[in-house]
Order: structure tokens, then C-alpha cells, then sequence
């Protein structure tokens, strides 16, 4: 019969249905193509499938190496790791209620009880005929020891096991165990979000490094043209062929220049020790390594992004809004399901006995089973508003889901007018530095012939030298905006955490 009421119990549970609405992924809507007004330019993005490891694109190795000791060692994705391992503790702690619960127990007990309390409703405190007890002066029961002085104390060892299960008629475990799951998916996602911002932070500073670096050569070279030009108006003045004015106009180009150099300088150090930081190690560890000055990473001739269609299926921040709109989905559920009746089976076995003699013996035995179902009838609307407030968070989810995808199609449009801006301004100033270079060198050749004054080779050189600056600063926005682009459509995350989930609309 146990077993008939258990397998009869067992179907119901299985056959019952889980109350609450279930969750059908969201589906985002895409254009077909990448909005873009790029001209004709060296780098243009196309629809070709996206490369994980997207930082290879620059050719450059030392960046590639930054890149997979980022993901190997920053503490940032440690701390999503860890909480990805709590959410999945969190869910095993959930689906432990769909299995029975069993416990062992064993206890020992000296007692005795007291004759003035309760058991003096059922003894008497001392001997007493039997109309005297029958008299009502007396409770009923056996009465103490003859020549002893109330009740006699005694052992009570017993040992034994309960089990106990909830029978999930209206599917209250189980969308218990679905928003569980949801949130251990949303950890996940956190985690790679949180890996592709560090890719494209990591390579943002690694060209911003290479950059200021560049614009140190150049300023170290400018400085090295000014020195010179002190040299050459001080003998030219004196010999009578420049004036005094030219030699200091001369000397405060040169102390201009060098005033350049500290600020460059603290933004090396500064990039540097960025790039420790994101590896975990100390400020400075890397100096040896990436002090050396490299040519800055160049955007490669083609960007490819994927399909527009694949967005939502590639960031982690849509996957991971859709994963936290699908655990508040079930959570109401399971605020429905705590209006409805709840039913568990339990039972226990015990062994109970007077003396430890008697634990061996069969007859010491006392069970006891039954399901047991409980319904709530009076909550003082506690049930009530605690379904209000998962609806309240289900819709709340569902707008921060579209808030999601709308903002990720605002940051691919914005990144891709950055691409466009970018390599038009690095095309214009190319042009700018070739012409300025023969502005400079011509107006030396006039100064020296002497048809022309000092002033103006110092005002053409301050104008060459911000002119290179900010080629080197155009040519570093280019790469910088292939990084941006690549962090906009959610790449660089594939490779190290694969996504294992084949069907996440019932997942």
C-alpha cells in the first residue's frame, strides 16, 4: 500500500501542471545591414563572420599576448567567476527540493519527571486506595515506587530516520528551479560581458600606450630641430646675421618643447601601469616589456562585424537581460503557486527503548507516515503583494531588456560614425604634415638665404609639430575605433567561454 500511494503521488506530481506564465525568449529585430556612410577609405567594415580572437587583426604580438593574460589573470573576471559559482550553488540549493529529504537522528536521555507537574494527572504522588483515586483528588495512572519519593528517573535511547517530499502539484519547485537556472545563465553572460569590456579596454590602452609613445619620439625629435636652431641663430648672431631676438625666440621654442616631455612622460607610466592592473600584477611590472617604444597598431583593411540579425545572439548584455527576463518570468510562478494547497509525504522509523538492551529488538519499533497538505487562508495580503511585486520585476526586466537593445544599437551606430570620423581626420592631417614638412623646410632655406625671418620658421615648426601630434593621436582613434566596434557587437568572448547552451528558449 506505501508503495501504491507513493507511485499514485509520484504520477500526480508529474502529470501536475506549473502554474504561471512560461517564458518565450523575446525576439529583437535587426536591420539587414550595418548603417554606414563610410567614403572610400584603407579600413571598411563588412558582414563577414566575426573572429573571436579580434585583437589578431592588428598583427601586432605583444598585443595578442596582453590579451590572453587578461583573460587568464584579471582579477575582475575572478570576481564574475566566483559569483557565477555562487549562482550555481544557489540553483543546486534550489533544485535540492525536488528530491526527497531524508535525515538520520539518535538521541539519549536521562529523565525524570516531575510528580507535581503534568504526570500528576496520570499518577499518584504516593499510594493511595483505590476510592481515594476513583475520588478525583487523584489523577489516574500508576502511582510512584513504593518507599521511594516521587518518580523514578529512567534512559530513553532511541535512534531512527525521517524523509520527507514535497509533491510539486502546481509546479511550485520547479519555477523555483527555472528562475535558478535563469540566474545562473545571466551570471554567465556577466562574465563575458565583463571579458569583452577588459579585451577592448586592454587593446584601447595598449594603442593608446603606443601612441603617447610616438608622440614622444616626435616631440624628442622636434626638440632635437630646436636645439639646433638655438645653435645656428646664436653663431649667425654672432657673426652679425641674426638678431638677438631671433636667438631668444629660438631658446623659448626650446624650453616650450621640453615643458612637452613631463606630461607625455606621466601618461606613459600611467598606461603602463593601467595594463599591469588588468593583468594583475604590481605598477611598473611591465616597463621592461612594453616600455620599448613599437609602432602603434594599425586597423586592418577589413573589419568584419557578422550580420546585424547575429547581435542579439552574440552580446552578452542582450543574452544576459533575456536570462534576468526569464528568471522574474518563472518567479511569478512561483508566486502564484503559493496560493494553492501544498502536499508532502513524510515518514519516520524510530527505534525507542528503556534500556540499551532493548535497541536490538524489532518490538522496540514505532513508525509513522501520512502525507500532509497545507493551505494558506489568512496572510494578511502578504501572498497578494508578493505576487504584485514579481509581476512589477517581470516588467521590469522586460523594459531594461529593450532598453538593452536599443542602446546596444545606439553604441554600433555611434561607434560606426567614430570609424568613419576617425579615418577622415587621419586622412586630411596626413596631408596636413606632408604639406607642413615643405612649409618648414622651405622656410629654412629662405631664413638662411636671408629672405625670409626667424619667426617664421619657429611658427611653421609649432605648426608641424601639432600637426604630427595629432596624426599620431588620428591614427591611434582609427585603431582605437576598431576596438570600440568590436566591444559595440559584444566579440571576444567566444573563444574562452564557449557557450554551451543549445536551446536557450527552454533552458
Amino acid at each position: 500500500m506505501r508503495r501504491l500511494l507513493l507511485s499514485g503521488f509520484s504520477c500526480l506530481a508529474l502529470a501536475g501542471c506549473a502554474v504561471g506564465p512560461d517564458f518565450h525568449k523575446p525576439q529583437v529585430k535587426a536591420p539587414s545591414t550595418w548603417r554606414s556612410t563610410q567614403p572610400p577609405a584603407e579600413s571598411r567594415v563588412t558582414t563577414a563572420t566575426v573572429d573571436p580572437a579580434w585583437w589578431k587583426l592588428f598583427n601586432d604580438p605583444e598585443l595578442t599576448r596582453l590579451e590572453t593574460e587578461v583573460a587568464s589573470s584579471s582579477l575582475d573576471l575572478k570576481v564574475a567567476g566566483l559569483r557565477l559559482m555562487q549562482s550555481q550553488a544557489e540553483r543546486r540549493i534550489a533544485s535540492a527540493a525536488q528530491m526527497p529529504h531524508m535525515e538520520a537522528n539518535a538521541s539519549y536521555a536521562r529523565e525524570r519527571a516531575s510528580t507535581n507537574g503534568v504526570l500528576g494527572l496520570l499518577g499518584t504522588m504516593e499510594q493511595q486506595m483505590a476510592g481515594s483515586v476513583a475520588s478525583g483528588t487523584q489523577g489516574f495512572g500508576p502511582t510512584a515506587l513504593p518507599g521511594s519519593v516521587g518518580n523514578p528517573s529512567f534512559n530513553l535511547p532511541q535512534y531512527g530516520m525521517n524523509a520527507s517530499w514535497e509533491v510539486d502539484f502546481w509546479g511550485h519547485v520547479r519555477r523555483q528551479v527555472e528562475a535558478a537556472t535563469a540566474a545562473v545563465h545571466a551570471s554567465e553572460e556577466m562574465r563575458r560581458d565583463t571579458l569583452v569590456s577588459l579585451m577592448a579596454e586592454t587593446a584601447q590602452d595598449y594603442i593608446d600606450l603606443r601612441a603617447t609613445q610616438t608622440q614622444l619620439g616626435i616631440l624628442e625629435h622636434n626638440i632635437q630641430i630646436a636645439r639646433n636652431s638655438v645653435n645656428l641663430t646664436t653663431l649667425r648672431f654672432q657673426q652679425g646675421a641674426a638678431t638677438r631676438l631671433d636667438v631668444a625666440e629660438a631658446t623659448g621654442q626650446l624650453h616650450t618643447f621640453n615643458a612637452r616631455l613631463a606630461p607625455l612622460e606621466a601618461q606613459v607610466t600611467h598606461l603602463l601601469n593601467a595594463l599591469s592592473f588588468l593583468v594583475a600584477r604590481e605598477p611598473g611590472a611591465l616597463d621592461a616589456e612594453l616600455g620599448k617604444p613599437r609602432e602603434i597598431p594599425v586597423a586592418p583593411a577589413t573589419v568584419p562585424l557578422g550580420l546585424p540579425s547575429e547581435l542579439a545572439e552574440r552580446r552578452p548584455d542582450i543574452r544576459m537581460a533575456a536570462d534576468r527576463l526569464h528568471a522574474a518570468t518563472a518567479s511569478i510562478g512561483v508566486a502564484i503557486a503559493d496560493f494553492f494547497p501544498r502536499v508532502t509525504l513524510s515518514g519516520s522509523l524510530d527505534i525507542q527503548a528503556l534500556q540499551f538492551s532493548g535497541l536490538g529488538s524489532w518490538a522496540s519499533r514505532q513508525y509513522g507516515f501520512g502525507p500532509t497538505a497545507t493551505l494558506p487562508i489568512f496572510e494578511g495580503g502578504r501572498l497578494t503583494g508578493q505576487l504584485h511585486l514579481r509581476k512589477s520585476q517581470q516588467q521590469e526586466a522586460a523594459t531594461m531588456f529593450q532598453r538593452t537593445v536599443l542602446k546596444a544599437w545606439q553604441e554600433i551606430d555611434d561607434a560606426m560614425a567614430d570609424f568613419t570620423a576617425a579615418q577622415r581626420r587621419h586622412d586630411e592631417l596626413s596631408e596636413a604634415v606632408h604639406e607642413n614638412e615643405i612649409a618648414v623646410e622651405t622656410a629654412k632655406m629662405q631664413y638662411v638665404q636671408g629672405s625670409s625671418d626667424f619667426l617664421n620658421v619657429l611658427t611653421l615648426q609649432n605648426a608641424l609639430l601639432s600637426s604630427q601630434s595629432a596624426l599620431v593621436d588620428a591614427t591611434a582613434h582609427v585603431s582605437v575605433a576598431v576596438t570600440n566596434l568590436y566591444r559595440a557587437v559584444g566579440g571576444g568572448w567566444q573563444d574562452f567561454y564557449p557557450d554551451t547552451r543549445h536551446d536557450r528558449k527552454h533552458t
